[in-house]
């Protein structure tokens, strides 16, 4: 007897459909064939103990098992309970009129039970693409997977579970997920607040600049100035995930393995710090078995490099194309994979290897050239693509010892969520454009181009700091990031805007704006050396 049953395996961060062929015929050998790893073909093995530990015969017949398409390379233990259902169907162990309906997933236990999986997401949202109208994942599972509509989704904790669901004769019902409570459960839920931070106003402004047009940002500073302590606040002013970024994000971690037992949605943008001694795979993605690697688990949110020049050399420069075009591609002899990197890089570090260069009371110790040393371990390249370079100074002790709170998150968040709806408003008809760090040179010229004497002032700082045609660019994106904060912001006499997203969308950048984001380039290397 010959059957069919659906399941899927993961490439990139995306489903695709596997086939899982069963015939058994009158003899006693048991293959698998379709380009199977070892994981897969001991799945024999496993599914025989978990049928006997369940109570369940099983058929010592000719049994051969096709896993379609059988040129793609299929790895894994995820394929043991959908290869155990079609044995089972196959050999008459039950009847299931709708079989042909069902995604199966999950990994088996020699006891019975089924284990969780990676991608269980990809495969529900695979699923309902293909028109399939029921999925069976891992209890652990099936949470993540039920966010998805239009399928019934179930949750077996056993091998028995699952016979039960697929005869009609169980007691487990389909779950779901109410994503818009889940969405108003976490609104505005954060560890970190930035009415805790005292002083540093110009940098809170500046993380406010950066998260209104998604711009990188580098800050530069003495130890203990409140560099990694701003940047996990950063989450807090950014704005809200949408439906659709929260599915993306949530593939990727669904993908990677990092959804903890019960997850959902993904919602809150993910806030991403590996340390310095990462490697370039573990950062980009990759390896035998491809996975995601740091920058694509930052997708949608921030990925945070504290003490940037420790990290080598060649883990840096990985990020030069990813910054550029918000998506990285892994090439191997055996695979190609492209995972989504749209995100914000934040990065921190001292201004010499003592910390303590330009210090207002601080003597620094290091050797001469031992600044500019520590500085060219970072590129001009990778230092290019930052947007904001920003100082920070120790906060003086009448500002730490003030009990006053600062402004909220909240606070900032707000304005920052009027910049962005001015964004969504002019790039509504650009494919692939959201935010002012991703406007390219045509819509740079259209939307960004100042006057001529805001460009007399940016060609006499350029040309003073021996700027780079990038720096000239990432100017011009700050300014209008910096245009669109001051144009959502601005109220009437009674309280209401004065511009709506709309007109804001298509005002100028004026000379105050090139001003502001010209400040931010204070770091470049020509000009380093005389900021301090």
């Amino acid at each position: 007897m010959l059957t069919k049953v659906y399941t899927a395996a993961i490439h990139g961060i995306d489903a695709f459909p596997v086939t899982i062929e069963t015939l058994v015929e009158n003899g006693s050998h048991f293959n698998i064939v379709g380009m199977a790893d070892t994981a897969v073909k001991e799945s024999q093995l496993r599914i025989r103990s978990a049928m006997q530990s369940s109570g369940l015969p099983f058929p010592h017949y000719r049994t051969t098992i096709n896993l379609a398409p059988a040129d793609v390379k299929k790895e894994g233990a995820s394929y043991d309970l959908p290869i155990a259902v079609g044995l089972m169907s196959a050999g008459e162990l039950f009847r299931c009129e709708d079989l042909n309906e069902y995604m199966i997933t999950g990994e088996l236990s020699l006891d019975g039970s089924v284990l969780p999986v990676r991608g269980a997401l990809p495969m529900a949202v695979k699923a309902r693409e293909m028109g399939l109208k029921k999925l069976i994942v891992p209890e652990a599972n099936v949470t993540e997977a039920a966010v998805v509509n239009r399928l019934e989704v179930y949750g077996v904790r056993n091998l028995g579970e699952v016979v039960g669901i697929l005869a009609g004769t169980g007691e487990v019902r389909p779950v779901s997920v109410n994503t818009r409570e889940l969405f108003a459960a976490d609104a505005g839920r954060f560890d970190f607040d930035f009415s805790e931070v005292k002083g540093q106003e110009s940098v809170k402004r500046a993380f406010e600049v950066a998260c209104a047009g998604a711009h990188n940002i580098l800050m530069i500073g003495p130890p203990g100035a409140g560099k990694s302590m701003m940047a996990k606040r950063l989450p807090s002013i950014l704005p809200p995930l949408g439906m659709a970024e929260a599915l993306e994000t949530t593939k990727i971690h669904s993908v990677a393995g990092k959804l903890t037992r019960g997850s959902m949605l993904m919602t809150r943008r993910p806030f991403r710090t590996p340390h310095h001694t990462v490697s370039p795979v573990a950062l980009v993605g990759g390896g035998a078995s491809p996975m995601p690697g740091e920058i694509s688990l930052a997708h949608n949110g921030v990925l945070f490099l504290d003490e940037f020049p420790e990290f080598p050399r060649q883990v840096l420069e990985v990020m030069r194309q990813p910054i550029e075009d918000w998506v990285i591609t892994v090439s191997r002899a055996k695979y190609t994979v492209d995972y989504p990197a749209s995100f914000m890089l934040v990065a921190s570090m001292n201004p010499c290897p003592c910390g303590y260069y330009g210090h207002p009371t601080k003597r620094c110790t290091c050797a001469p050239g031992q600044v500019s040393r520590y500085m060219n371990r970072i590129s001009g390249p990778l230092l290019d693509r930052i947007d904001l370079q920003v100082e920070i100074e120790p906060v003086e002790f009448d500002a730490m010892a003030d009990r006053s709170p600062g402004e909220s998150s909240a606070s900032i968040r707000e304005r920052v969520v009027a910049a962005r709806a001015v964004q969504q408003a002019r790039y509504r008809n650009e494919a692939g454009i959201h935010s002012n760090a991703q406007m390219n040179s045509r819509l740079l010229h259209r939307y960004a181009w100042p006057d001529e004497t805001g460009m007399k002032k940016l060609k006499e700082r350029m040309t003073r700091l021996n700027m780079s045609a990038r720096a000239f660019d990432r100017i011009l994106r700050v300014a209008r990031t910096i245009a669109d904060l001051d144009y959502a912001t601005r109220r009437n006499a009674d309280g209401t805007p004065a511009h709506t997203p709309e007109e804001a969308a298509g005002l100028p950048v004026l000379t105050a704006h090139i001003a502001e984001a010209i400040g931010y380039r204070s770091l470049d290397r020509a000009a380093y050396g005389q900021t301090f």
